[in-house]
């Protein structure tokens, strides 16, 4: 009898379309992976067999603080308990937090005392989604997937205005040491560039100052094997390591064990084809999303505006589920949306969760009358609420669609999702025409 493969990383993303980049990337690199609403059961994880990495989607980019511990540390115990060598907190690739936000000194702190590992590593820049960090700044390009232009982060057209966690500071060791006490470390872009032995030992170098936090510069793809085999040296089933960073870290750790030969080859995707209809809800204020919207509104989709206010209120569906189940059973393509009129304020974190609620409720009830199976759901802050309104246990990736937000297949028990296809984006991912490739179910 061949034994159960061993499972190698398991994950807590702080959203759910982080959580859904971190599933691709270590889908892409061969690790079969499920990624869970909550810390899966023993009874749970039976019915994934093969399974080499975990995920949970969680909710913590939007919570405060207080509100963090009291999630992350049962969340963690529970995922230390499945004996993978790493556990990850996965955050954006835009290190979206504040120190009143999804703070991300607040997770390293209790990953820290969870885990006890000699030191943290931090890794943000992932060339593939345009992200870049050089000498301890993060460069982002203006829409994952797309031709849009680089910039300093503090600089980001989108992020420098975000309406919960404006990004003021691309020095991601000065944001980062508003949020937490410990000291970081920068193992920078020329320490990265060192032959393998010359690195480990710039490395050993820099943590004989005990640092609490290292962060990695990368610069290029090809440097992830090699950040991946310097953190992987540190980790064990019996001592994991705990790590935080955006999909980067299942990118270095994915590309180093496919050099170590402990992953097969990347499974090839059959083409998932066209959806009809097909059911977009945005809950972004991303201008990114927003030009996917006016796209989508250009080339027929129906347009379902919704009011987030009212959302936010506990209102405001009814009338928006009667246009899209109107518009879905007449076989129109439908994109709901919340994209902010001028003048709108923007939502607070509880109103995220109340209008994620919302717009998972409207996607369920539309689904269930019109019997669309492919489903689009937009917004980072508000997708982990949505997920759970919808009934969602756990997707698996089926196709790629743009970087960082694969084409997935649903397992939602007593809910009209299970089997559907979902797609989860943030606002940054994707070109004009993203909604367009969804229908296609490829970019082109």
């Amino acid at each position: 009898m061949t034994a159960a493969p061993e499972l190698l990383l398991a994950y807590y993303g702080d959203d759910f379309t982080g959580s859904t980049d971190a599933l691709e990337f270590l889908s892409r690199a061969g690790a079969r992976t499920a990624l869970f609403i909550e810390p899966p059961s023993a009874q749970q994880l039976a019915r994934y067999p093969g399974l080499r990495a975990v995920g949970v989607a969680g909710l913590t980019r939007s919570m405060p603080p207080a509100e963090m511990e009291t999630e992350l540390r049962p969340a963690l115990a529970a995922l230390r308990a499945l004996g993978a060598p790493h556990v990850h907190y996965k955050v954006c690739s835009t290190f979206d937090s504040s120190p009143a936000v999804g703070s991300i000194g607040r997770a390293i702190d209790i990953g820290a005392e969870t885990f006890r590992a000699r030191f943290v590593p931090l890794l943000v820049g992932a060339p593939a989604l345009g992200r870049w960090c050089v000498f301890g700044n993060l460069f982002a390009r203006m829409g994952i997937g797309s031709g849009g232009a680089i910039h300093r982060l503090d600089r980001h057209p989108s992020m420098s205005r975000h309406p919960v966690t404006p990004a003021d500071e691309s020095d991601l060791r000065i944001h980062l040491s508003r949020q937490t006490g410990k000291r970081i470390a920068l193992f920078d872009i020329l320490h990265v560039a060192l032959p393998g032995h010359e690195a480990r030992a710039a490395l050993d170098a820099l943590l004989a100052g005990a640092p609490g936090i290292v962060l990695f510069d990368v610069l290029e793809t090809g440097q992830l094997a090699r950040i991946g085999a310097l953190i992987d040296a540190f980790a064990s089933a019996g001592h994991p390591l705990f790590s935080v960073g955006s999909s980067a870290i299942e990118m270095a750790l994915g590309a180093h064990w496919t050099e170590q030969g402990k992953l097969g080859p990347p499974p090839s995707w059959p083409d998932p084809g066209p959806a009809g209809p097909l059911l977009v809800m945005s809950g972004s204020c991303s201008p990114v999303t927003g030009g996917q919207v006016a796209w989508a509104l250009a080339n027929g989709f129906a347009d379902v505006p919704l009011d987030a206010a009212a959302l936010a209120c506990g209102g405001g569906c009814e009338h928006a589920l009667r246009a899209a189940i109107r518009h879905l059973q007449a076989g129109r393509h439908v994109v709901a949306h919340t994209c902010p009129r001028e003048g709108d304020a923007p939502l607070a974190p509880a109103g995220s969760a109340a209008v994620g609620t919302a717009l998972g409720n409207i996607a369920r009830a539309a689904i269930a009358a019109s019997g669309a199976r492919r489903l689009v759901v937009a917004g980072g802050d508000t997708s982990s609420h949505a997920a759970r309104a919808l009934g969602i246990e756990a997707v698996e990736m089926i196709a790629p669609l743009a970087p960082g937000a694969p084409l997935c297949r649903a397992r939602a028990p007593g809910s009209p999702l299970d089997g559907a296809e979902v797609n989860f984006k943030g606002g940054q991912v994707g070109a004009a025409d993203y909604f367009g490739a969804a229908v296609r179910g490829r970019m082109n």
